[in-house]
C-alpha cells in the first residue's frame, strides 16, 4: 500500500489537515466523501477540515497505510561563512506524539500567542519529540533538554537564540499541557552571548532610501526608520493611524500587544501622502497586489536587503537599519 504524508495547518483561521499522496483515484474518491473536502492547488494536497468525524473517518481510511510527516524540517548552520541547508533525520512521530504536538498548539492559539510563535515552538516540540523517542517526554523530566542539546543542538551547531527558545518551548509543554511540576534547575539556559550590531550611519541610510525608486518601498523603509518601527507594526497600520495634523503616529497592537504613539515628521507624511495618492489602498496603508491584503513581511525584508545589495559591496552582513532597537528588521 501507498504511504500517506499528514500535517495538520490553519487555513484561513480553520484547522485542517493536509493529505499528500501519489495519484491514487480510489483513495481520492474516498477522500471526497469526507466533510468539507477538497483539492487546495497553492498547497498542491487535499485539505481535509479538523473535525472529529473526519479523524475517525481517516483512521478508518489509513488504518492499512503507513502515515508520515511530508515535510523534512530543515535548519541553518553556518560554514565557512555561508549558511547550509541540512536535513534532520531522526524517526517518524506517532499519532500520540503528533496528538502532544497539536494540544501544544491549541492551547497557544487559545492563549493568542502570536502565529510565529505557535509555528516555531510546535516544530520545536516536534522535533524533541522525534528525537527523544522511544522514550516518552514525562520519562526524561531530568536530562531530556541536556541529551537534546548535547545530542542535536550542539553537533549541528545551531544558535543561542534557537537554544533558548527551545528551552521556552519545553517549560510551556511540561507545565502547561502535561501539569507537571517543574523545578527552574531543569530548565537551565545557555550562557548569553553578547555581539555588537552592525549598525548604519545616517548617510548610508539616506543612501539606500534615495536608491530606492519604488515609492510604496521608499515609503515603507522611510517611515520605519523615521518612526523607529517593526516590520508588523508597519503592516499594520492603516490610514487613519496617522494624525497629520499633530505629527503622530498610532501604533497598535504593537510588541506585547501594547499600543503607543509615536512622532512622524512632516517629509514622512508629505512621502505617505504622495504614495497614497498613487496606490489608494483600501484597508490596510501598506498592502501587497490584492487590495485589501497586507504586504508580506518576507517581501519586505527582501526590498531592504536588495538596496542594501545595490548600495555596499559587504552584502553578507547583517545590518540593523536603524540604532534604536525599536527599528530591527
Amino acid at each position: 500500500m501507498k504511504d500517506i504524508g499528514i500535517k495538520t495547518v490553519t487555513i484561513k483561521g480553520i484547522r485542517a489537515i493536509c493529505l499528500y499522496f501519489h495519484q491514487d483515484q480510489g483513495l481520492i474518491i474516498r477522500i471526497k466523501m469526507l466533510n468539507g473536502s477538497y483539492w487546495n492547488s497553492s498547497l498542491r494536497c487535499w485539505v481535509v477540515p479538523d473535525l472529529m468525524e473526519n479523524r475517525k473517518g481517516l483512521r478508518r481510511l489509513f488504518s492499512d497505510r503507513t502515515l508520515y510527516n511530508p515535510f523534512i524540517l530543515r535548519e541553518r548552520r553556518k560554514v565557512g561563512g555561508e549558511s547550509e541547508r541540512i536535513p534532520i533525520d531522526l524517526p517518524i512521530l506517532d499519532p500520540e506524539g503528533y496528538d502532544l504536538v497539536d494540544r501544544l498548539r491549541r492551547w497557544m492559539v487559545f492563549r493568542r500567542y502570536s502565529e510565529s510563535t505557535v509555528r516555531i515552538y510546535t516544530e520545536m516540540l516536534e522535533i524533541y519529540l522525534r528525537f527523544i523517542k522511544p522514550d516518552k517526554p514525562e520519562d526524561v523530566l531530568d536530562d531530556g533538554i541536556q541529551r537534546f542539546t548535547n545530542g542535536y543542538i550542539l553537533p549541528r551547531r545551531l544558535s543561542f537564540s534557537y537554544q533558548n527558545q527551545l528551552v521556552n518551548a519545553l517549560k510551556l509543554f511540561y507545565v502547561e499541557i502535561l501539569k507537571r511540576e517543574m523545578e527552574p534547575s531543569k530548565f537551565q539556559r545557555p550562557r548569553p552571548e553578547y555581539r555588537l550590531p552592525n549598525v548604519l550611519n545616517k548617510s548610508e541610510v539616506k543612501r539606500i532610501l534615495d536608491s530606492i525608486r519604488n515609492i510604496k518601498h521608499r515609503a515603507m523603509l522611510t517611515t520605519i526608520y523615521g518612526c523607529g518601527l517593526r516590520r508588523g507594526e508597519l503592516l499594520h497600520l492603516k490610514p487613519g493611524d496617522i494624525d497629520s495634523k499633530r505629527g503622530l503616529l498610532m501604533v497598535r497592537q504593537g510588541k506585547g500587544r501594547k499600543d503607543r504613539v509615536v512622532p512622524i515628521s512632516e517629509r514622512n507624511i508629505a512621502l505617505l501622502r504622495a504614495y497614497y495618492r498613487q496606490y489608494k489602498p483600501v484597508v490596510w496603508m501598506f498592502e501587497g497586489n490584492v487590495r485589501g491584503r497586507q504586504y508580506d513581511e518576507r517581501s519586505l525584508q527582501m526590498v531592504l536587503k536588495q538596496a542594501v545589495k545595490k548600495n555596499f559591496e559587504y552584502t553578507k552582513i547583517v545590518y540593523t537599519f536603524v540604532v534604536s532597537n525599536k527599528g530591527i528588521l
